[in-house]
């Protein structure tokens, strides 16, 4: 049976780019599990440094997330404490009546402080938040063992985009400065 690749977005903490780069280069260029899409060196200053937010999350969706599926959120230590990955999650969050949105996962780096279970504010909303409540938009994981693991959490994010969209949370509100970690 072929694996379908689906088009993710990389939404990382750049403190964590050669993590991030060996997890694209291993599972992406090495075993074809999905075909990455995302902001790093190559994107143009004048996105990176425009003051107008909304210009900025509206270049992010039109030039990175317009053809991707699911945005896959690359937990690091600080990644919580970072504005752009607030606006980031929140424009693959954006839906409408010609725009499906993304399906999210977040993945812990293998330098992931473990036990803090410090997520981006906008990824928690998003999660279970105890066991009265019903269901979720959003999941995370541990990093991926093996290709298997990681085609099965994305294709169930992908396939979330149609069958939770109701759990959705998605204030309009935006980080406007990043935090201290």
């Amino acid at each position: 049976m072929a694996i379908v690749r689906r088009k993710c977005f990389i939404s990382y903490h750049h403190a964590d780019q050669d993590e991030v780069s060996r997890f694209v280069r291993s599972f992406d260029h090495e075993q074809d599990t999905f075909i990455a899409r995302g902001l790093g060196r190559e994107m143009s200053e004048d996105i990176i440094n425009s003051t107008n937010t909304d210009y900025v999350m509206s270049r992010i969706r039109q030039l990175y997330l317009g053809d991707s599926t699911v945005t896959l959120v690359m937990l690091g230590k600080c990644t919580w404490a970072r504005r752009y990955v607030d606006w980031e999650i929140q424009s693959s969050l954006r839906q409408g009546e010609a725009t499906t949105p993304n399906g999210l996962l977040a993945i812990k780096l293998p330098s992931y402080t473990q036990g803090s279970e410090i997520f981006p504010d906008r990824l928690n909303k998003n999660l279970k938040q105890s066991d009265a409540q019903e269901d979720c938009y959003a999941r995370w994981i541990e990093y991926p063992r093996t290709t298997e693991q990681l085609v099965n959490a994305i294709e169930a994010a992908c396939q979330r985009r149609n069958t939770h969209r109701k759990w959705i949370v998605n204030p309009r509100d935006r980080m406007r400065y990043n935090r201290q970690c």
